[in-house]
């Protein structure tokens, strides 16, 4: 009889194990932002990563829930700036954009 119980709970405690591994493992569309990422004029909706290679001067319309950061390397690698939701930002150095 200890032996069928021991059996339920290594199942069960493998199955608990097996479902917070593919929480961490698996990005849901809660990494997307939600709303809309205008960059020079163009719109990007539920924006997620980098927008590269991006022409000078860049402007750029945060109409999102999350901060977007201007890197002025095409790669969005290195210092940026930051735009706040709901903030509009212009850069002549600008050259990638990532949320």
């Amino acid at each position: 009889m200890f032996m069928r119980h021991r059996h339920h709970i290594s199942k069960a405690l493998g199955a608990m194990a097996a479902t917070l591994a593919l929480s961490f493992a698996i990005p849901g569309s809660a990494s997307a932002a939600s709303g809309q990422l205008v960059l020079n004029g163009r719109v990007f909706t539920n924006p997620s990563g980098c927008y590269r290679n991006l022409n000078a001067p860049l402007a750029v319309q945060n109409r999102t829930t999350t901060t977007a950061f201007v890197h002025s390397t095409p790669d969005c690698t290195g210092p940026a700036r930051t735009v706040a939701p709901g903030q509009t930002f212009a850069d002549s150095a600008g050259r990638s954009v990532r949320i």
